[in-house]
């Protein structure tokens, strides 16, 4: 396809026309031409070209056609070249399927959702300049365009995040996001400078054929690997963007943004841009172990322990973030297994079934009259047919039902890591295992409190309105009756819906153990866990029935059971659970005390030091000992030389005689 290249780049430029058309002209920045109908079409219409466009590529690519090439090179610096270049394979146009169809889909929803927002066209603008930050990202073929959209999404996350920027929340909010993703960031540009002064090249293909000799690298002073301080370097960018301990603290609080953003940016794209990140590199990562030991750990933890504050969140918003930061927990644990296509595959799964449970949340908040507590929900299945069954299907396809698609993806890291041979892997096979029954309690927990047992709107009638509230116009409702939402909410609902539940068992077959993604992940014989999980698969029918006998099901059915007990037949037994261990909740309540050491240890200490240095050193030393000191010195030597100039030409005489006597006095005792 000799045109192929210029579809590339109406698939990335698309949806920055959308926005520039929608931001410039629909916000007052250069007038209004562009009304609200006029900003959803242009945007929407820009997405729906790159999502076609994204599916014929993909298309394209399993035919056999790759592409790896330069579209403008940007600077020339000696022989290395900064270029503009895409990579299509086929890691990078699953990818472009995946962001451009859960951007569409939330485009779609944003219609019903902000109908009543006076940032309309703003939000459009930001959403459609989201997916092209996105797609330049995945689709670039060296470092520095990578590093172009990983700064680009982390940008127009920031925006988004407060978009609502009256609220002093949001803007909390948005810093903290900033703030953290910055730490990452400096880490993953120590990781691309390593890579680069090292190889002289940008291009991942140029860096990838290096890598054996990489391998044999020391960093400088010390007997560390190079490979292993570039891998661990990129990684800690990647613990940013993809909310891994300690980074994730951004994520929960982002939930202050709209929802059509959180599923944007929190399920399907700008969160798993770290674990694509990692999956692209795994040439470089398969030759360190300890980096891949440093990856599953963290994955770990993540799936563990972040899984477990989503239990006693009462934001229906907050449990499916924390859920988010556990499933990519789940991911990483997977990459530091070496099971790479095994983390893309649960990336893509996670995307379709966490968008879903994002949007029908919204929907609920929508339906709700934007109060988000689940407290003050109970029974709205009644209410909100569709949402309900949406909810549900998403809800199952998390906590890995057999057949489901989050089952197939899931059921593998679990096994993945139980295969693996890199310290660490013991820790996370039982990390991920327990991590099973804790999604399907915080899971089961909301799904009851919302859609089952007692209606409990009805006492908060006209109060408890939740976040949205402040913002919203409350769709023009205020207490009342939940009611179903318009079809422009329910349709993308519908839409997730079908492939989280079938696209697990359809694709499992071609990515973990067919030939898709040959030459684009590479996996050393080292590393046994995909050849272990190979020689376990006997199809999709025999694995989902296989499931009901193992450890996994069990402790799914047991979470839910816990949960169906715990909030719809007996709700005594929580709060007796709650008065028992309040030492252990008040540390959950306090999300593990990292908000704590961040704002109190960390910023404190950095405000501590940046007020010290201003004191002491720039007021102290630079402008009262070098800059006023000087001027004072001198005013000091004026001041004593003023004395010594009288005027009277005997007093300079006087001063003339006395010098050459002590000159002629100096040289007769040199020469004796």
């Amino acid at each position: 396809m000799s045109n192929v290249p210029a579809l590339y780049l109406v698939i990335a430029l698309a949806p920055l026309a959308g926005a520039v058309l929608s931001g410039l002209f629909g916000t007052g920045f250069l007038g209004r031409p562009v009304d609200r109908r006029a900003a959803h079409m242009i945007t929407i219409a820009g997405v729906a070209i790159s999502a076609i466009g994204s599916v014929v590529v993909l298309a394209d690519v399993l035919a056999g056609n790759t592409f790896d090439g330069a579209v403008y090179t940007w600077s020339l610096i000696g022989d290395a070249r900064l270029e503009i270049g895409f990579l299509i394979d086929p890691l990078s146009a699953m990818m472009m399927v995946v962001v451009t169809s859960v951007s569409l889909m939330v485009h779609i929803y944003t219609i019903g959702y902000m109908a009543d927002d006076p940032g309309y066209q703003r939000f459009f603008a930001y959403i459609s300049l989201f997916t092209f930050s996105m797609l330049m990202l995945v689709m670039s073929n060296n470092m520095l365009q990578l590093f172009f959209g990983w700064e680009a999404v982390g940008l127009v996350s920031y925006l988004l995040i407060g978009f609502w920027y009256t609220r002093p929340t949001a803007i909390f909010a948005n810093m903290k996001a900033f703030l953290i993703n910055r730490v990452g960031d400096f880490g993953f540009v120590l990781g691309i400078g390593l890579l680069f002064a090292y190889t002289g090249s940008m291009h991942y293909g140029d860096i990838f054929g290096q890598a054996q000799q990489l391998a044999g690298e020391t960093f400088p002073g010390t007997d560390w690997m190079l490979l292993t301080v570039a891998c661990i370097c990129l990684f800690i960018g990647a613990m940013g963007k993809s909310a891994q301990v300690p980074l994730h603290a951004w994520l929960p609080d982002s939930m202050e943004g709209p929802t059509p953003i959180s599923a944007l940016i929190h399920a399907a794209t700008m969160v798993t841009a770290g674990i694509f990140m990692v999956a692209r590199f795994s040439p470089l990562y398969e030759l360190s172990d300890t980096a891949l030991s440093f990856v599953i750990v963290i994955g770990a933890i993540g799936a563990l322990f972040l899984g477990i504050l989503g239990i006693i969140q009462n934001d229906i918003k907050r449990v499916v973030a924390y859920s988010t930061l556990s499933q990519l927990g789940y991911m990483t644990v997977a990459l530091g297994a070496s099971a790479y296509s095994v983390a893309i595959f649960h990336l893509m799964t996670h995307a379709f079934f966490k968008a879903l449970l994002f949007l029908a949340a919204g929907s609920v908040i929508i339906g709700m009259h934007h109060d988000q507590d689940i407290r003050n929900m109970g029974g709205l299945r009644k209410y909100m047919p569709l949402t309900w069954i949406t909810f549900l299907l998403g809800t199952l396809a998390l906590v890995g039902t057999p057949f489901f698609s989050g089952f197939y993806s899931k059921e593998h890291i679990i096994e993945a890591a139980g295969a693996a041979n890199v310290w660490g892997a013991r820790f996370a096979y039982y990390a991920t295992l327990i991590g099973v029954f804790v999604t399907s309690l915080y899971s089961f927990r909301v799904y009851f409190l919302v859609f089952h047992g007692k209606e409990r709107f009805a006492a908060h009638d006209g109060h408890g309105h939740g976040h949205d509230a402040h913002a919203h116009d409350d769709h023009g409702h205020h207490g009342g009756t939940p009611h179903e939402s318009p079809w422009v909410v329910t349709l993308p609902l519908a839409l997730l819906a079908i492939p989280s539940v079938i696209i697990g068992a359809m694709v499992i077959d071609p990515m973990l153990f067919g030939d898709f993604f040959d030459g684009v992940i590479a996996v050393l014989p080292a590393h046994p866990a995909m050849a272990e999980l190979a020689s376990h698969w006997h199809g999709w029918v025999a694995y989902g029935l296989h499931a009901f006998t193992t450890a996994p099901f069990w402790l799914a059915v047991a979470g839910a059971v816990v949960a169906w007990y715990c909030y719809l037949v007996n709700p005594a037994v929580p709060q007796a659970i709650h008065a028992k261990l309040s030492g252990i909740n008040k540390i959950l309540e306090n999300k593990y005390y990292v908000d704590w050491i961040n704002e109190q240890i960390i910023a404190r200490g950095t405000r501590c030091l940046g007020r010290g240095l201003w004191q002491g050193g720039d007021r102290g030393l630079i402008d009262g000992l070098l800059v006023n000191g000087s001027a004072r010195m001198v005013g000091w030597v004026a001041a004593a030389s003023r004395v010594l100039q009288s005027g009277y030409i005997y007093h300079y005489a006087f001063a003339m005689i006395i010098g050459i006597m002590a000159l002629v006095t100096f040289f007769v005792l040199i020469h004796q």
